[in-house]
């Protein structure tokens, strides 16, 4: 299980939601060898007022946070942030300045999901990828 939070400034990250979603989802397909059918994104459109970063970021600033069952190997990891901040860029246009990009791990039974907890779900994925 992946959940994934992008948060950016609303008048940019409105008008490419459903682009950005799919590009980011095809970078989890690949790198972690998710089912194309587990898509779980969450958007954060903020008002400028309400979102702050550096002078030397755009206004296409974003944050992706990946909160997942942890088991992944560290090359995996790598090569998702990589898919990211390529595809991203290629079809999306956003540079790398302003993406960043959170991973975070947690223990299967910290999941819940389907009325179990994860550690008690089977899986049709590989976690230990």
């Amino acid at each position: 299980m992946a959940q994934i939070k992008i948060y950016g400034l609303n008048t940019q990250l409105n008008p490419i939601k459903k682009q950005l979603s799919d590009t980011i989802h095809s970078c989890v397909v690949e790198a972690l060898q998710f089912p194309v059918d587990k898509r779980f994104h969450r958007f954060f459109p903020m008002r400028a007022e309400d979102m702050c970063f550096p002078d030397n970021r755009s206004h296409a600033y974003t944050i992706i946070e990946i909160t997942m069952i942890e088991g992944r190997t560290k090359e995996t990891k790598k090569k998702l942030i990589a898919l990211l901040f390529e595809r991203i860029r290629a079809e999306i246009g956003i540079q790398a300045v302003d993406i960043e990009i959170l991973i975070q791990e947690a223990p299967a039974y910290h999941f819940g999901f389907r009325g179990m907890s994860g550690d008690e779900m089977l899986l049709d994925y590989k976690v230990e990828v």
